[in-house]
This record gives structure tokens, sequence and C-alpha cells, in this order.
């Protein structure tokens, strides 16, 4: 394939040649690069050429709850997205704490038309032995929090399994919340009815700010003890981002620590609960208008490493129950480089930045070799984009099996084009809007 004329992300203007699974060539595009007989060429005049996303935070729910999103859904939405490797999480049923959970979800995990690792949870009566044989990609979500039931842990076995990953060279990642600091008071009033008509805005109260900012420098003062690899997940306040960024400038050992935010804590907060209801329950859950600015303002300077889903899909009918009955979370995989770009579009980020927290950070920090970049032998994961051609988010559009999604009505730049090492695995035409799938390609990014 022969791309052509493409702007890429630092404004150059770049033939794109792919041959096989990587990228062969990127040349200015008065170099004239000569198609080969019978060579695809995709005319990129005026739109914008990516690397895929790298979306470090999934949960695609097999085994055990293949209604709420399979492999073959969760990676459909994801290709429709650009997102081109996906990590997905260990609390699914069973939770992946041993060898043989992680031989099952690895089997489930091939129809999937983009790359993918598998993370390992730490409980219990988890099997360190067993799932490090095993091509893992971390240890975590390691919760702090009872935020699923039987996965959250002690500080102990948190320690143990820094210790654990500290010896092996594996990120932890973490869901930091300090249970104790939650507000018990917030949930015994009138919550409301259910689905739209619940007062959401009481979980956000429920579950503090403060909560997170005292967990996540719990688990970083722990990190800094064991010298493990710490990314702290789906950071919602400033002050935990900012606490990440003391520790790091603090940091003597060649992992310092990470974190992530969410596409829904830099778009939406407590303003749209309202609106959502219990669709708009998540760990942690929105924050106020002031904190979701100061996220936001974090992201475009430079102090948020990653952006991550967490998409955590669940059927209509289960968030329609009462708040404290919905369960936790919102689909997100498909609508991840969308908002991100059009904010570009509207002047809120650079392309760049973008970029960077999608698909070149995360590569990097967790050490995917070949993601990320748009270069001569990086793997041809690639993005084609239109920015002056948005579109508004429609739930009945998605790819995804929850059939919903927090952000319908707000606008995104959608993908026209979605390889996967050189393969195209989504194709949109930019003018009758025909979408088509290619075949599942995905490999576990461990087993290269």
């Amino acid at each position: 394939m022969l791309i052509t004329g493409a702007e890429l992300a630092d404004g150059r203007v770049r033939d794109v040649r792919v041959r096989g699974e990587t990228i062969d060539a990127v040349e200015p595009t008065n170099a004239e690069l000569d198609a080969d007989a019978g060579e695809r060429v995709v005319d990129a005049r005026g739109r914008h050429l990516l690397p895929g996303a790298v979306d470090v935070h999934v949960h695609f729910r097999e085994p055990g709850a293949s209604h709420k999103e399979t492999w073959t859904s969760g990676s459909r939405g994801a290709a429709a997205g650009g997102v081109t490797t996906v990590v997905d999480q260990p609390n699914t049923s069973p939770p992946t704490v041993d060898g043989d959970a992680f031989d099952e979800k690895a089997d489930l995990a091939a129809p999937s038309l983009v790359d993918y690792g598998i993370n390992g949870g730490v409980t219990g009566d988890w099997d360190p032995e067993s799932l490090f044989e095993r091509p893992l990609f971390a240890l975590g979500e390691v919760f702090l929090a009872d935020s699923t039931g039987d996965m959250g842990i002690a500080l102990d076995l948190f320690e143990d399994a820094l210790a654990e990953a500290a010896a092996r060279d594996a990120p932890v990642t973490v869901h930091a919340e300090d249970e104790t600091l939650f507000d018990e008071g917030a949930l015994d009033g009138d919550l409301g009815g259910t689905g739209t008509a619940a007062n959401a805005d009481a979980w956000s109260a429920y579950r503090t700010a403060e909560a997170e900012a005292a967990a996540v420098e719990r688990a970083l003062d722990a990190g800094a003890e064991s010298d493990a690899q710490v990314h702290i997940a789906h950071t919602s306040t400033p002050e935990g981002i900012d606490a990440v960024v003391a520790a790091r400038e603090d940091a003597t050992g060649d992992a310092p620590p990470t974190c992530e935010v969410t596409p829904h804590h830099l778009f939406l907060s407590r303003e749209d609960a309202r609106r959502l209801g219990t669709f708009g329950r998540m760990n942690p859950p929105l924050r106020s208008e002031e904190r979701r600015a100061a996220v936001f303002e974090r992201l475009r300077d430079g102090d948020v490493d990653v952006v991550a889903t967490d998409h955590a899909p669940h059927t209509v009918a289960e968030k329609r129950q009462g708040l404290v009955d919905a369960p936790s979370g919102v689909p997100g995989v498909e609508t991840l480089y969308p908002l991100l770009l059009e904010s570009v579009r509207k002047g809120n980020l650079s392309i760049e930045r973008v970029r960077d927290v999608v698909a070149a950070n995360p590569a990097s920090i967790f050490g995917i070799e070949g993601k990320g970049r748009i270069e001569p032998g990086a793997d041809a994961d690639l993005v084609l984009v239109d920015l002056t051609n948005p579109r508004e988010i429609e739930a009945g559009a998605l790819h995804g099996a929850a059939g919903w999604t927090p952000f319908e009505g707000l606008l995104g730049v959608f993908p026209e084009l979605t390889t996967v090492r050189g393969e195209v695995v989504y194709e949109r035409d930019p003018v009758t809007g025909a979408e088509s799938f290619g075949e599942p390609v995905g490999r576990n990014v461990r087993e290269r």
C-alpha cells in the first residue's frame, strides 16, 4: 500500500509506503514514490495520517460477560475508532489471576481485529509464577479500592505484587481510591429513580476527590520503595496528576511513575450528571467542572502521560437500575481518537500532543515494540483522518455491544481508514459513509 500526500502530526507532508506488516518508507511527497504494479494507492491529500492508538485500559468482558462485549465487538469498535492495540484488564470471570485463566482469555481473543495485551490480576489467591510464564502485558488494574468486589486488595498484598513485578521488570497499573475516605452520607438521601432519572451526582459526592489523592500518594510511596514501574490509571483529579508529576521529578530509577486520564474525565463533569443519571456512574466518578477543566489543562500542558478509555461496557438494562445497584463504567474505545481530534479541530489541543498521549507515550512507557510511531521499520498501524469533517457521536452508529455512549451528541473526528500491521481492518467512505471491516489479524504484543 502507498499512502500519498498525507500530513503527519508534526506538519510534514509525506508519502508512506507499507510492505508486509511494517512501514517501508516515509518520503517527501515531491520525491514521487512510484506505485508498484497492483499496489493500492491511497490519495491522502488534505488529511492527516496518525499512528494507531494504543488503549492501555479496556474491559472486553470475555470470559464471563459476553452479553456486555466480546473480543469481536470490542475490537470492531476499536478499529473503527483508530485504536490498533488494546490492553485488557483482569476483572473478568474467572479473573485473570493465574496461567489457566490467562490461557482461556488468550483463546477468546482470537477473533480480535486489533493487537492486544492481557493484564494479570492480583488477589489473595493469585499465582504470579504461572502468570509470568505467559506473555503477560502488566499487572493490573490493581485495585486499592473495593470497586469491583473481590478484586480490591489490601496494602500488604499490593506491596507483594510490586515486589513480584519489580523482580520481573513488569509494569503495575493501579486503580487508586481510598475507600476509607468515601462519604457514606452522600448515599443516604433521595437518590431519585432509575436510569437518567436518578441522582447520579450523589455518586461523585460519595467517591470523593480526597479518596483518590490519598490513594495515589500511597501507591506512589509503595512504588518508590519497591522500584517497580507504577502507572496510575484513570486519574480524575488535578491533585492526583500533580502527585504523579512530583513523584516523577523525585524518581531516581529507570521507570518513573506515570499516569493516564480518560476521555470521560476530560469531557464530562458533574454538570452532566443530571443528563446521564446512572449511565454516568463510573469509578472514579465524574468530578466538578472546575476539576475537569484543571485535568484538561494538565493534559494540554504535558503533565498527563497517557489518555486511555477504561472502556467498561454494560447493557442499557443494567445501567437503568437505581444508582446503588447500577454497575460502574462507560464504553469509550471507539470515541478516544475522535473526541481528542475534535479538540484539535477546535484549537484546544495540538495534534502532536494527541499523537503522544494515545500512541507514542503508551508504546514507550509499556515497552511495546514497533508501535506508536510512523517511521521506517515500525508496525504499519495507521489511521487516516480528515480534521475538516467531524460528525456527531451517535450510539446507533458505533460498533460495540453496549448500544449507548455517554458522549451522545458531541462531535468527533472519526477515521476513514485504519490498518493493523499493514492490514486494512476498517474503512469508511468519506462521501457515502459506507463501512467495511477486515478479517481478524490481532496478536499479543508480548509475543513478538
